[in-house]
């Protein structure tokens, strides 16, 4: 049998995320156990020193706060994306945390693993937002050496 395609999800702790990822399974493993897929699930967390942008007494314990925390919450978001995974039947999915810059931990894993589909979310900013802020699945669209599936979950409509 040929080994399975590699699908990297990036997820972030977003509805956008958790939409596109329900989408992401709904559509590409309606029977999982026929999928044509190996399953990655990659979370970034941010550098604590991203965070901690202060000097002096008491930084050292105000860094190993922030660094729990974000341990915390990055394995809280893996969790969900899990439970999400089992709820659909997928259950041989290889969860990764890793750490700094989303765009550039994303492009890197999609290397690592020879990834041939990325799959994100999208949090459907404006052009400015966007350009103020930066855009991961915009960044990786174009630098992820692979083909780039971003979701867009539905606007409501009033």
């Amino acid at each position: 049998m040929a080994e399975k395609q590699v699908m990297i999800f990036a997820l972030d702790d977003s509805d956008h995320s958790y939409y596109a990822l329900e989408w992401t399974l709904d559509h590409f493993f309606p029977s999982p156990s026929t999928s044509n897929f190996k399953f990655i699930i990659v979370h970034a967390k941010p550098n604590p020193t991203s965070v901690v942008a202060l000097a002096g007494p008491g930084t050292t314990d105000m860094f190993t706060l922030v660094e729990t925390d974000i341990k915390r919450a990055a394995q809280k978001t893996i969790d969900k994306s899990k439970e999400l995974c089992k709820t659909k039947g997928v259950t041989n999915v290889l969860c990764e945390i890793l750490e700094g810059d989303a765009r550039n931990v994303i492009c890197e894993a999609v290397e690592r693993h020879h990834a041939s589909i990325l799959a994100m979310g999208s949090h459907g900013y404006g052009a400015f937002k966007r350009a103020v802020l930066g855009s991961v699945s915009d960044y990786c669209s174009h630098h992820a050496h692979c083909s780039v599936m971003i979701v867009k979950k539905p606007k409501l409509k009033n």
